[in-house]
């Protein structure tokens, strides 16, 4: 038997600013671990099953905007992706499940698919991996199989499933429907029934019974859908979907364009009792990450007195926190949250309010990761931007000039291979060279080691926007 992963990559995580941001969303963070979210979910999917279930190589469905990232990622790891598949603008989980499904047929007629959102913490993975097995058995008898996680508390801030009777020999259970986020009150009695589990997002069904049922309650999905594999093409480890196509098909989430409309008997419910958190807010990173005797979670450069029950991060300096209670401190080169626990829900008013404000803070960090490399940008004022920039062994920058900003370049580390004008030669550490406003222009690193430049802009725009490529191997326009 085949059991084909689908990692869900989506979410921005805007509760988890300023950490998260719009080019950086959680899946793709590591905030407790020197592992990122996504790096963990896949190592949870490889192979550890026995030899009656074949683990696949995992589908990744993730925005085009992150593929690099995405790629490297799983490079790091050394866990290749079956495919990335690229959605050219988010359509919610249904959509991404159907393309998803559509390329895993092309590859295996039939396989059990395993459908898991990328950034959800699970502390047990021995109890993760025994449920899973229980749920590909069902599964394999053609039902839809969610994931119940077995409730702790009466939590506001989930969805629940509620369940019916238990299936024969098994502690899964039928599924009866869905609630949404309950207040207090409701989920108190949710708790008290014993009825209701948290929704965790986690599926498994057979690729078939997914399709036939998209195609049921959703055919406008399920059409679009294939349109945007069949016209859809491979690029190395990416597949790319036809961008006119996905981008009309309806946007929906699994729950509402297929779980709720599905036959009674058709769906089961299977106990989890994992450490289970989607890590949705500081607060559940707390409660899930290792404290000290005073209930702190504390990481990086961090000295904490007379402080608990808190949450103290710090990414580049030193950080002390003093008499403090059930506050959360994030610090980041650019910005720093301070924040009660109470009142966590009110970050994305921050967020909202940062960005009418025409900020940079919401969309970017500092560092920003590129295909080659990244950049810091490590200062800035009124016509002038410097940047540390770091070029992978090699890669290289693509051919480009700029209308508005002239650019110095100083080695600080490694051999640069410069193209100016019409001219290229070589730059090593303790090296300079002036690229002029309006000529053409290529960095590259021809060794082994990583090249390490400092660049100081000047002129009258030093938007990312003032960018004209002639030639990039990376595919961008």
């Amino acid at each position: 038997m085949q059991l084909q992963p689908v990692i869900l990559c989506g979410g921005s995580g805007t509760r988890l600013w300023p950490l998260s941001r719009e080019q950086s969303p959680k899946q793709l963070l590591a905030f407790g671990s020197q592992r990122t979210m996504l790096q963990t979910t896949a190592l949870r999917l490889s192979p550890g099953f026995g030899a009656r279930i074949k683990v696949l190589s995992p589908l990744v469905v993730a925005n085009e905007q992150y593929r690099f990232v995405t790629a490297e990622q799983l490079r790091q790891i050394d866990l290749p992706p079956a495919a990335i598949i690229l959605e050219p603008s988010g359509r919610n989980t249904a959509p991404a499940l159907t393309v998803a499904a559509l390329v895993a047929r092309q590859a295996n007629d039939d396989a059990v698919l395993l459908v898991v959102p990328a950034d959800h913490f699970i502390a047990d993975e021995q109890a993760f991996r025994d449920t899973l097995e229980k749920a590909i058995a069902i599964a394999q008898s053609g039902l839809i199989v969610t994931f119940g996680i077995v409730p702790t508390a009466p939590e506001t801030g989930y969805g629940y499933i509620r369940c019916g009777a238990a299936l024969p020999d098994s502690d899964a259970r039928v599924l009866a429907g869905f609630a949404e986020k309950p207040d207090r009150a409701r989920a108190e009695g949710f708790l008290a029934s014993g009825e209701y589990f948290w929704n965790s997002g986690i599926f498994v069904m057979k690729t078939s019974v997914w399709l036939a049922e998209i195609g049921k309650s959703q055919p406008d999905i399920l059409a679009a859908c294939e349109h945007a594999v069949t016209a859809g093409k491979r690029d190395s480890d990416f597949f790319r979907l036809d961008n006119a196509a996905f981008e009309a098909c309806p946007a929906d989430s699994i729950d509402y364009a297929v779980m709720e409309h599905i036959a009674p008997g058709a769906a089961a419910v299977v106990p989890l009792a994992a450490g289970w958190s989607d890590v949705g807010t500081w607060g559940a990173l707390l409660d899930v990450g290792a404290k000290d005797a005073s209930g702190n979670l504390l990481i990086g450069d961090v000295i904490a007195v007379n402080t608990k029950n808190s949450l103290v991060r710090s990414e580049s300096r030193l950080v002390a926190s003093v008499g403090l209670a059930d506050v959360i401190v994030v610090e980041t080169p650019d910005a720093v949250l301070v924040a009660h626990r109470d009142h966590l829900q009110e970050i994305k008013d921050v967020v909202t309010r940062l960005k009418s404000l025409g900020r940079t803070e919401p969309d970017a960090h500092r560092k920003v990761y590129r295909p080659w490399g990244y950049y810091d940008s490590i200062d800035q004022g009124d016509r002038f931007q410097v940047k540390r920039i770091v070029v992978n062994p090699s890669s290289k920058l693509s051919l480009q000039m700029h209308h508005h900003r002239a650019e110095h370049w100083i080695v600080v580390r490694g051999t640069a291979r410069v193209t100016r004008g019409e001219e290229t030669f070589l730059l090593s550490e303790n090296e300079s060279t002036y690229i002029p406003l309006g000529v053409r222009h290529r960095l590259e690193n021809p060794g082994r080691v990583p090249l390490e430049i400092i660049e100081v802009q000047s002129g009258a725009y030093l938007g990312e926007d003032d960018i004209v490529r002639f030639d990039d191997t990376y595919g961008r326009v």
